[in-house]
């Protein structure tokens, strides 16, 4: 199938544009039966439905001159959920209708209104915008509908469950009844059927969506965590799959305000898009990730709605989809237009089985992994510096006769030294995950951890710790790296810890001297044995009161267990909240 039994205007468009022959779905709505008729298309997003809706209203808009019909009333409409899908609606439209003498305006939120409406008093033919803008449009008198011939509901069920029923209602029925309606929808819920049923006449159904998996260019892979490592696993699912464009997808504005400031913070090129963003400011994100300024989008699903970056091959779904549809739509930001995309869930232990009935309902097989460690990440970053210097280059003679220059100086060995350490040095680090997998059991030690010292400290979850403030003190009070610190088991009155051997009596050492200089009330203890039992036992029955080693009853100080490393007196203790948190 080709575009020949295209109008040749809008098939010379398409060739220049790239396009040799269409998707499924362009293909469906050009055939000789769907033809003048009312179309119920259920696609996912990626497949080219936007060129598709576009070809598939060309008998209502040109002459058969190929030029667009004569009109100042708007003869097509296009509506669309948010105002991100509606500007690229546009931006399609305007390449694929260009050389018609289409006029194109939109109507979308937060955009100059006074500005919108001399745009339609000047007569546009093809009008594209989201719900609220353009019934306010139609209630001021700025949007006549009497002469439309076509209408498109790109996103439907979106539209619909972002409560735009009475908007939808109100544009169509001050619309003609002698008119194309053309229903785009990723999924058909009994709304959209009802909503159909109301406002098509002998509609044709087309469906192009995979049967085995919500869509077949998409790589599913989901990983169990521990909710309080959620932001310690995407960094490493960042690092680990250095995707040239990655969108994380979080529930609510203020998780992705936190995420993207600790994303900046980390070293990550990223943007944030929320409800609380201007449009001037969503449209400066969205040039960042097209310009390559920026890697990384952290966004909620409405303001993610209608992104169309052709590089972006990873999406992170951080909070869990509230349904099956909700998980479609955020995935199908990527593997789009037949290219491969990776779409990974980060699935707290306590959602495990919730996730798993999501995933059968959208019929989408995914592979549960572990989470990528700092190990996993290094790896692959040796693989990915390999293959980068190994790759033919096309070097100038200024740039040999540097290479012989520093050859003079610095042996080989040296320079290709300096030159990974370079390239390491402007990655993001790998975070050193902590908690333990989901399923329980005994496991091998890390290496390097093999009889290390385990040591207690008298704060847990009651006092708000979490890996992200615990390991930082560690490292504080103890004067040791990261890398030294090895298993971290937060209950909900302490912490239980373990150090390399090599260096625990380094480490004691310094939480004696520091716990004089830090008067906070933290006490630091080293216990006898090798407690990993105990410890993964303590985690995963928190909640659970059992006598505490170092306290006597009714919480007074009992006899102590190993050697006190800094112990302050139960009077001076002053948190409530730890303090110092990096």
């Amino acid at each position: 199938m080709s575009f020949s039994s295209l109008p040749s205007i809008l098939g010379e468009a398409l060739t220049e544009r790239g396009y040799s022959a269409p998707t499924p779905v362009q293909s469906a709505v050009i055939q000789p039966e769907a033809a003048g008729r009312d179309l119920i298309v259920s696609a996912q997003t990626g497949s080219g439905k936007t060129v598709a809706f576009g070809i598939a209203m060309a008998g209502e808009l040109l002459e058969p001159n190929g030029a667009v019909a004569s009109s100042m009333l708007p003869l097509a409409l296009v509506i669309a959920p948010t105002r991100e899908l509606a500007l690229q609606v546009s931006r399609e439209f305007i390449w694929l209708y260009g050389k018609t003498g289409a006029r194109i305006a939109t109507c979308v939120g937060g955009m100059d209104a006074a500005k919108e409406r001399r745009a339609l008093g000047h007569g546009a033919q093809i009008v594209v915008g989201t719900p609220g803008r353009l019934r306010d449009h139609l209630e001021r008198g700025a949007l006549d509908l009497s002469a439309l011939r076509a209408v498109v509901l790109d996103e439907a069920d979106e539209m619909l469950d972002m409560g735009f029923r009475e908007d939808l209602e109100e544009l169509l029925d001050a619309m003609p009844q002698e008119r194309r309606t053309l229903l785009f929808s990723a999924t058909m819920p009994k709304p959209i059927v009802a909503l159909a049923r109301r406002y098509q006449h002998d509609a044709l159904r087309i469906s192009t969506g995979g049967e085995e998996r919500g869509h077949g260019d998409i790589s599913y892979q989901a990983m169990t965590i521990a909710p309080s490592e959620i932001e310690n696993v995407v960094v490493n699912v960042l690092r680990f799959h250095e995707a040239e464009t990655a969108i994380l997808f979080c529930a609510t504005r203020d998780k992705v305000r936190h995420l993207h400031a600790s994303l900046i913070e980390r070293g990550f090129a990223a943007v944030a898009l929320s409800g609380e963003h201007s449009q001037n400011e969503r449209n400066q994100a969205l040039q960042a990730l097209r310009e390559r300024r920026a890697r990384v989008c952290v966004a909620t699903d409405v303001a993610a709605r209608g992104i169309d970056l052709p590089s972006l091959s990873l999406v992170v779904h951080v909070e869990t989809p509230r349904d099956a549809e909700a998980l479609q739509h955020r995935s199908g930001r990527t593997g789009r237009a037949g290219r491969k995309g990776i779409a990974v869930l980060l699935v707290p232990y306590p959602q495990r089985r919730r996730v798993d009935r999501m995933l059968k309902d959208a019929r989408i097989a995914a592979e549960w992994l572990p989470a990528p460690s700092a190990a996993d990440i290094r790896q692959a970053d040796s693989e990915r510096l390999l293959a980068k210097l190994l790759a033919p280059v096309e070097a100038d003679d200024e740039d040999r006769a540097l290479a012989a220059e520093l050859l003079k100086q610095r042996s080989p060995e040296d320079i290709a030294a300096a030159l990974v350490s370079v390239h390491r040095a402007a990655l993001p680090q790998p975070e050193e995950l902590l908690a333990a997998d989901a399923a329980p059991g005994p496991r091998a030690p890390r290496a390097g951890f093999e009889g290390s010292a385990w040591f207690r400290m008298n704060v847990g979850r009651s006092q708000n710790a979490d890996p992200r403030w615990v390991l930082p003190l560690l490292c504080r009070r103890g004067h040791v790296g990261r890398g030294e610190i090895g298993a971290i088991r937060i209950t909900t009155h302490e912490t239980l810890f373990e150090v390399q051997q090599a260096v625990a009596a380094r480490f004691l050492a310094a939480v004696r001297r520091t716990a004089n200089d830090e008067d906070d009330g933290l006490e630091i203890i080293a216990v006898e044995g090798q407690p990993r039992e105990e410890a993964r036992h303590n985690r995963r029955d928190a909640n659970q009161s059992r006598p505490r080693p170092h306290s006597g009853p009714k919480g007074k100080p009992g006899p102590r267990h190993g050697e006190d490393a800094g112990r302050v007196p139960a009077g001076k203790r002053k948190f409530g909240k730890p303090k110092g948190r990096a």
